[in-house]
C-alpha cells in the first residue's frame, strides 16, 4: 500500500508538473508579424488623397451674369482664360469629385485645344462652337460632349436665370451615358508636370494679389485661417451657388502671349489666343508668398513643368489649382510694416 501511494504521488506531480509547463508555456506572448501602412492613392493633379478617374473638362462663363457659378469649388484645376472684349471665361478639369451640377455651361475657344492636349483624350462639355471651329474640335484628341449632342436631362436651362448664362450641365449623367451607352474613350487622368512637396523658401510675404485682363481681373486675398486664397472678381466676392468663397491654396499667375486668332463671336469681337505651349515665366502663390518661377511646355501633347528661377521643382501645396492666363504682371500687396514709435517731443 504505502509503495501504491507513493508511485501515486509520483504520478500526480508529473501530471500536476505537465500541467503547469502546458499553462506558462500558453501565456507566452506570440510574434505578431509587422504590417506597413498602406499609403493613401494621391490625385495626380490636387496632390491630395482622392482618385483618379476619366478626365471631364466644362466651359463656364465667367462674366458677373454667370456669377454666382456652379461646381467649381469641387474641379481638380481651374483655368482663367481670355476671351472676346477682353473679358474671361473659364476651363474647370475634373478626375475624381463630379458634382451634381456645373455651370453656367459656354461655348468653347480656340485656346481649350492646346490647354487640354497635354491631359490626353479628355470629355469636353461646352454649349457650342462657331461653325469653322468644329473641324479643329473634331480634329482634336477630345470626345465632343457638348449640349448640341446631349438631350435636356443632361444639359438644362435654369429658368432662374437668363439665357445665355443659364445653362446648366449635370455631369455625372453625362460621364455615364458618354462611357457606358456610348463607350468613349476616355483618358484616366495622369500627371501633367505638377510636383507637390515642402513650401518652397524663397518668395515675398503678400497679403493680396491683383490680376488683370482688359475688361476683367481678379483679386485673391490670402487667408491664414483657411490656409488658402479667397478670391474676389472686378470688387466682388467670388462666391459659389453654394455661398462658400472660392479659392484655392494654390494659385499659379501664367504669363503668355495673347494674340488675335482667325476666329470672332458673333458681335464681330476677335477671339483672342492665349499661347501655352513653349517657355515664360510666372508666379507661385501659396502660404501668403508670391515666389518666381518659369514655366516650360515643348509641345502640346507634353506637361507643363513648373521651377523655381534656381531650376529646382516649384512645388505646390495639396489642394485645388487655379491658373491665370494673361500678359499683364500682377499687382502684389505686402503687409504694412507697423509704424515706428513716436519719439517723445521735446
Amino acid at each position: 500500500m504505502k509503495r501504491i501511494f507513493l508511485a501515486g504521488i509520483s504520478i500526480l506531480g508529473v501530471i500536476s508538473l505537465a500541467a503547469c509547463g502546458s499553462s506558462a508555456s500558453s501565456t507566452k506572448t506570440s510574434s505578431v508579424p509587422t504590417v506597413a501602412p498602406v499609403k493613401p492613392i494621391l490625385n495626380f493633379l490636387t496632390g491630395a488623397p482622392g482618385s483618379n478617374g476619366p478626365i471631364l473638362a466644362v466651359k463656364v462663363d465667367d462674366t458677373q451674369q454667370a456669377h454666382p457659378q456652379i461646381g467649381l469649388q469641387f474641379a481638380d484645376v481651374v483655368y482663367v482664360e481670355q476671351v472676346e472684349g477682353g473679358l474671361t471665361r473659364i476651363a474647370a478639369i475634373y478626375s475624381q469629385n463630379l458634382p451634381e451640377e456645373v455651370g453656367p455651361v459656354r461655348s468653347a475657344r480656340i485656346s481649350d485645344i492646346d490647354i487640354l492636349a497635354q491631359y490626353g483624350r479628355v470629355g469636353f462639355a461646352f454649349s457650342g462652337a462657331q461653325s469653322k471651329f468644329y473641324p479643329v474640335i473634331t480634329a482634336a484628341n477630345l470626345v465632343n460632349l457638348s449640349a448640341d449632342r446631349n438631350s435636356a436631362t443632361i444639359y438644362y436651362r435654369d429658368n432662374t436665370r437668363y439665357a445665355p448664362t443659364n445653362l446648366i450641365l449635370k455631369p455625372k449623367l453625362l460621364m455615364d451615358k458618354a462611357l457606358t451607352q456610348d463607350h468613349s474613350t476616355i483618358d484616366t487622368v495622369k500627371s501633367i508636370g505638377f510636383t507637390f512637396g515642402a513650401m518652397p523658401t524663397v518668395g515675398t510675404t503678400i497679403t493680396s494679389m491683383k490680376v488683370k485682363w482688359p475688361a476683367s481681373d481678379y483679386e485673391a486675398v490670402w487667408s491664414a485661417s483657411e490656409a488658402r486664397w479667397l478670391l474676389s472678381q472686378d470688387g466682388k466676392p467670388d462666391v459659389a451657388s453654394t455661398g462658400e468663397n472660392l479659392g484655392s491654396p494654390t494659385i499659379l499667375i501664367q504669363i503668355v502671349s495673347i494674340t488675335n486668332s482667325i476666329y470672332q463671336d458673333r458681335h464681330g469681337g476677335i477671339t483672342p489666343f492665349s499661347n501655352t505651349v513653349g517657355t515664360g515665366t510666372g508666379y507661385l502663390l501659396r502660404g501668403g508668398k508670391a515666389i518666381p518661377v518659369t514655366w516650360n511646355r515643348p509641345s502640346p501633347t507634353s506637361g507643363t513643368t513648373w521651377n523655381l528661377l534656381d531650376g529646382s521643382p516649384a512645388n505646390l501645396a495639396p489642394g485645388q489649382i487655379w491658373i491665370m492666363l494673361t500678359d499683364h504682371q500682377p499687382a502684389f500687396v505686402s503687409p504694412v510694416a507697423p509704424s515706428a514709435a513716436a519719439s517723445p517731443s521735446k
